[in-house]
């Protein structure tokens, strides 16, 4: 079996681009590796992206959000996560059921353990073996999804959830704390508060330390 590892994080963590540089990584360092990522590593959860961060904001229900990304990650699991880790593959996936227990349970208020069920039967009860957490404040973190759009010529915010109102975001950000604390085992916390290239060094810290226990040539 491959090595599966998520990056999470709220809206301008930075987690997108620096699963890209971890990508890049491991790449130079002859490790196969599948880059993917949640909503939409499928052509069904591309579909279904088009729904879940519609720029027009469709009027979906908390629960129709919730089971669409539950539907997305089945097609996910069985389509590209699963066969990728068969075939002995390293999996860097931006996003997981760690995002939809913190968005769509800590964020809209909804019950976690009922998500968590969903989440497991969604995944075919897949956990990673390491998730990144990339850890920065609501306010700095939706600073740089504005001055990314502005640098962009001043396009609207990239979907729905960018859009939301700050203290949406702070309630992620305490459910995805909340989340490391309870899997200690599981969680590194990231802060990405710090420049690109800070952040990088410490995520192939983590990297080389788990692909070297588990047999990969690092070259």
């Amino acid at each position: 079996m491959g090595l599966f590892i998520t990056f999470e994080g709220i809206e301008g963590s930075g987690k997108t681009t620096q699963i890209r540089m971890a990508g890049g990584y491991l790449k130079k360092r002859g490790v196969p590796f599948v880059l993917t990522g949640e909503p939409g590593g499928t052509p069904v959860g591309t579909e279904l992206r088009k729904i879940l961060l519609d720029k027009t904001s469709l009027a979906l229900s908390c629960r129709t959000e919730l089971l669409l990304f539950a539907a997305d990650r089945a097609q996910h699991v069985e389509e590209v996560i699963g066969p990728s880790l068969e075939n002995g593959e390293v999996v860097l996936c931006d996003r997981f059921s760690d995002a939809t227990v913190a968005y769509q349970g800590y964020g809209r208020k909804q019950d976690i353990e009922p998500i968590q069920a969903i989440c497991d039967f969604a995944s075919q009860s897949l956990i990673s073996d390491m998730t990144l957490l990339f850890d920065i404040s609501a306010d700095k973190g939706l600073d740089r999804v504005i001055n990314r759009a502005r640098g962009m010529g001043n396009v609207p915010l990239e979907d729905r959830f960018e859009k939301e109102h700050l203290k949406f975001h702070e309630t992620i950000r305490k459910g995805y704390l909340a989340l490391a604390k309870e899997n200690p085992g599981r969680f590194r916390i990231i802060d990405s508060s710090q420049d690109i290239d800070a952040v990088h060094r410490e995520v192939c810290i983590h990297l080389e330390g788990l692909i070297e226990r588990r047999g990969y040539a690092v070259q």
